[in-house]
């Protein structure tokens, strides 16, 4: 059941199964009645929904007073006459506004709640917020930029295009592909304001101008649909406990024909020698640990399946062992203490980990370490990139 407003710039719909309605666009009616037919959706919906109703909030980038009069009119006139239903009017942190605007609701009405819904977007974003990791995600990206660099053509990135870095954490690879790629555009966007605040920091620094760098939510992106040729979105999938949202607006903002690109890992997989034994039983429990608070450090793999599942065609996959051996194996080593310090550190005290469980965790991240520094050792961490084109 959709309805749409007679000005292109907004839409209204409601959808009966999920007991939503939701806008989306800019909403500056200069009267009520250029919005009467969405609000009498809204009515309607009321009368048909039981239990609790959702006002989904997330795609309206702009409402002027006309619109929040007339839509909270109704909301407060609904959650009398109806006071057994329970009113979830839901907002994004991304358009910080909306949840100002309307949380004095629930002063009028204490069955209208106000929800920020990405307040606790990445399960595992404050893991990697800390600003002692930063480098450390440069390093890595150092490392895996040695394989990419050589993996992306294959999947389709070249010259002139205009590309997406969703996800983009501190920027570094943004950075790199622009300066590889020289695409004709590119944006890069992130849930995380002190990972853009460093990314902008470092761009201004080597007086990089040309890469828009945005604050958003990846799973409710305000990009149109359809936009651009090339979109990355980097070992963010596996650390999203819905990652089928994130692929959904992945091939919604890439064009017809345009490819999305993803790299994710099997952390079960990391090995080293000498101490294999030690490396392989924590590298397993990073992978429960992760489970744990809702991720997927196991979906490398998995890749080939996600993309098909979300609509893409003409999948490519294809892994690579970042090594010791690639460049300066201390780099690695320092890689490999950052993880310890945040998996044996931080992650292991809020599951509540033993003492007993957290040394022996720490002493396999020692070992990986060993590996990585003996003359004649090997330490590997691997990563699956794939791609996948949407349809014409």
């Amino acid at each position: 059941m959709t309805a749409q407003s007679p000005s292109p710039v907004f839409t209204a719909q409601f959808n009966i199964n999920d007991q939503e309605f939701s806008l989306a666009g800019v909403l500056r009616p200069h009267s009520t009645a250029e919005i009467a037919d969405d609000l009498l959706l809204l009515r309607n919906g009321i009368e048909t929904v039981s239990g609790v109703l959702y006002v989904n909030l997330k795609r309206v980038t702009h409402m002027n007073s006309t619109a929040f009069r007339a839509l909270t009119r109704v909301l407060i006139d609904a959650s009398r006459s109806r006071p057994e239903i329970k009113f979830v009017v839901v907002a994004s942190s991304v358009v910080a506004w909306a949840a100002r605007m309307f949380r004095h609701l629930n002063d009028l009405s204490p069955n209208i709640v106000i929800e920020v819904y990405d307040s606790a977007f990445y399960p595992g974003q404050t893991f990697v917020e800390n600003q002692s990791f930063i480098p450390i995600l440069r390093t890595q990206t150092k490392m895996t930029w040695r394989h990419e660099r050589e993996i992306l053509p294959r999947h389709g990135l070249r010259n002139g295009m205009v590309i997406a870095d969703i996800c983009c954490g501190i920027g570094d690879f943004a950075m790199l592909v622009r300066k590889e790629f020289g695409p004709a555009r590119i944006v890069a966007l992130d849930h995380s304001s002190p990972s853009l605040d460093y990314a902008r920091d470092v761009a201004e620094s080597f007086g990089v101008r040309d890469i828009e760098y945005t604050y958003g939510d990846a799973s409710q992106m305000l990009f149109e649909s359809d936009q651009f040729d090339f979109v990355t979105c980097r070992h963010s999938l596996q650390i999203f406990d819905r990652p089928e949202l994130l692929l959904r607006e992945l091939y919604r903002i890439c064009k017809p024909g345009g490819r999305v690109y993803i790299t994710n890992e099997k952390n079960s997989h990391c090995l080293g020698e000498p101490r294999a034994d030690s490396i392989q039983w924590t590298y397993n429990e990073v992978a429960k640990l992760f489970s744990h608070f809702d991720m997927d450090v196991e979906m490398g793999p998995k890749s080939l399946r996600l993309l098909l599942d979300a609509g893409f065609e003409a999948v490519k996959m294809e892994s690579f062992m970042v090594t010791n051996l690639d460049g300066d194996p201390q780099e690695f080593a320092d890689v490999i203490a950052a993880w310890r310090d945040v998996y044996a550190g931080e992650m292991s005290v809020r599951r509540g980990d033993s003492a007993e469980f957290v040394e022996r965790f720490r002493q396999g991240f020692a070992d990986h370490i060993f590996a990585a520094l003996h003359p004649k050792g090997y330490a590997g961490w691997p990563i699956w990139a794939a791609s996948g084109r949407k349809p014409l």
